[in-house]
């Protein structure tokens, strides 16, 4: 099975949001909502020796994700083909049961349609032939994003991971396991999301 998933070079990440926008033109997201947020963490330190660096936050692509297991309705769900959680805009209800279990706050409610929507990774976007790279990745003038399978040691999220293995960090895992990788390495800036 696939496990299609983000990664992010925050090494290469200069916060320009070009992808916050690309996933609001591609997705037709909300005016004051967005599937993908890209935060500044930082700076901190001590003058002249301050950091910072920008996080781009988006579904997390948990691999026992509990937006899917507290859904009712089997609106959250995993495309058996894929592997990637979706929502059935269908069968929502606007419960908001997913957007109350999401650990990370990256479901939002769509007020005109009343349902709940999230990051696809562009799914809309694949076709037969396979999977396309979400716009967020197309866009990113820093070449800071890679989507892929993790399970297939040669697509590029594996390849960009084991560049930099001792850079690697995750969002925090509250036992949802999440998928998303951060490459972060301590020159640039020490890991403070999650702790």
């Amino acid at each position: 099975m696939s496990r299609y998933c983000l990664v992010v070079d925050l090494d290469r990440c200069i916060g320009c949001q070009s992808c916050e926008i690309a996933c609001k033109n591609e997705n037709q997201v909300a005016l004051g909502e967005r599937w993908n947020k890209v935060m500044k963490v930082g700076p901190s330190g001590e003058y002249p020796y301050l950091e910072q660096y920008y996080l781009p936050v988006m579904c997390q692509q948990c691999q026992d994700a509990p937006c899917v297991n507290v859904c009712p309705t089997g609106a959250s769900y995993r495309d058996p083909d894929t592997d990637v959680v979706l929502v059935d805009k269908e069968k929502c209800i606007g419960c908001k049961y997913c957007m109350m279990a999401c650990p990370y706050d990256v479901r939002n409610w769509n007020r005109e349609e009343k349902v709940v929507e999230k990051c696809t990774l562009c799914s809309q976007r694949w076709t037969e032939e396979g999977v396309v790279d979400p716009l967020c990745v197309t866009v990113c003038c820093g070449s800071a994003r890679f989507m892929g399978d993790l399970d297939d040691p040669n697509s590029t999220v594996s390849q960009a991971l084991a560049a930099k293995p001792d850079s690697i960090h995750r969002l925090t895992d509250v036992g949802n396991g999440p998928s998303t990788a951060y490459i972060l390495s301590e020159k640039y800036a020490t890991w403070k999301s999650g702790e």
